[in-house]
């Protein structure tokens, strides 16, 4: 079966990449700015993994606190994407609310931590708190307010797929990597099944990133490596009202149902924590679902009277080799992983970091494959506007 790239004339570098989430996107989007010829490969719908079943939280970085630099990293990024895509976020700000003594005690901390970070927040007094979002629980003890935001996860991963076809970019869903032919140490060619037509077919590739997140082992199996991905589901829990209008966070270390992101017309109650094998194989515990719905009342009492809409989960990517039960002992960044080290020279896996930062990463990943198949141009993803998602099927 042969496929025709709609390409711009004199591209003759081609990067594949792998993977159809927000990652993928953008570093789809930063390569093909750059002036190579990329084709990006998604086995699914875009989005389909993990980053179509994110709460849609635009972190402002006071989750993470406890690691500075991290915490510094997803609150430029937050700053980033609101200049190059207002038109995708909700700009609604957060509170972190502290509902007992653990919570108060944790206060401190969290400000000194917020203010290394380079994080602008606002301690408001109780009444202030209870006037602008009335369902929170009228028991508070402290609350901060912070800059988070919200998006809808589709739309943002259509404009860094918009911007990237405007560049020349192919963008393939449901055409699912199978294997490798590999040649001398490197990847000549990808094999890939057109799900669309049941038909395989060969992509030769000069360079080849492996973006599937916490899908990213299974890949790298393919090739015969391995990638140090810890796959760590979470259940969240969609309510069928919007309660607020800022996002309700728990004023302490993250842990289970410590968040509820308000967007559109519902409420998301976030999210269980532990880690997996296989990100294939993923059920919603039930007993997740009642500590979502028993954590969310603490925060919000209204939560007790409203019914479930429905029940999700995904899968974070996180990094980490050594053994973690719950997913929070691992690292929160990003990683990327050359598998030249390994005896393939032209692959590469990423994995890790946030929704919110993958606009940073994709700009690392391009940084590292540019240099590797001799693209001078620089990352410009950080100062242009992205394309509107609707001209993604345009």
């Amino acid at each position: 079966m042969i496929h025709r790239n709609n390409l711009r004339a004199g591209l003759t570098k081609h990067v594949v990449v792998i993977g159809g989430g927000v990652t993928g996107a953008a570093i789809a989007y930063d390569l093909a700015q750059r002036g190579a010829k990329v084709t990006l490969l998604e086995r699914g719908s875009i989005g389909s993994g993990t980053s179509g079943r994110t709460h849609g939280l635009l972190h402002s970085g006071c989750r993470y606190v406890a690691d500075v630099d991290v915490a510094r990293e997803c609150y430029l990024e937050n700053v980033t994407l609101r200049k190059i895509a207002p038109f995708l976020f909700e700009k609604n700000g957060g509170l972190f609310v502290a509902i007992d003594e653990s919570d108060l005690k944790y206060k401190d901390f969290f400000l000194k931590k917020c203010e290394e970070a380079g994080i602008p927040v606002k301690e408001l007094d109780r009444n202030e708190a209870l006037r602008l979002e009335p369902n929170l629980n009228p028991e508070l003890k402290a609350v901060v307010l912070v800059p988070d935001g919200t998006f809808d996860p589709l739309k943002v991963m259509l404009s860094f797929l918009a911007s990237a076809k405007l560049h020349g970019a192919d963008i393939r869903p449901f055409n699912e990597v199978v294997g490798f032919r590999i040649e001398s140490g490197a990847i000549k060619a990808v094999r890939v099944l057109d799900k669309t037509s049941e038909r395989e077919y060969e992509l030769e590739a000069d360079y080849v990133v492996n973006a599937t997140g916490a899908w990213a082992n299974k890949v790298a199996r393919l090739a015969g490596l391995s990638v140090p991905v810890k796959p760590s589901p979470g259940v969240m829990v969609a309510l069928n009202a919007r309660i607020g209008h800022r996002v309700f966070n728990r004023l302490n270390k993250p842990g289970d149902g410590d968040i509820i992101i308000h967007q559109r017309g519902t409420s998301v109650i976030g999210t269980t924590s532990w880690v997996v094998e296989d990100p294939d194989t993923v059920t919603i515990p039930r007993e997740h679902v009642e500590l979502m719905l028993k954590r969310g009342t603490e925060l919000a009492p209204i939560v007790a009277k409203l019914k479930v809409k429905a029940t999700f989960v995904s899968s974070r990517p996180l990094v980490g080799a050594v053994q973690a039960s719950t997913g929070r002992e691992v690292s929160r960044s990003f990683a990327i992983i050359d598998h030249a080290r390994d005896g393939v020279e032209n692959f590469a896996s990423i994995i890790g970091g946030k929704f919110t930062t993958a606009r940073l990463m994709a700009e690392k990943m391009a940084d590292f494959v540019a240099e590797r198949i001799g693209i001078t141009q620089p990352c410009r993803t950080a100062d242009t506007p992205l394309a509107p998602y609707w001209s993604y099927f345009t």
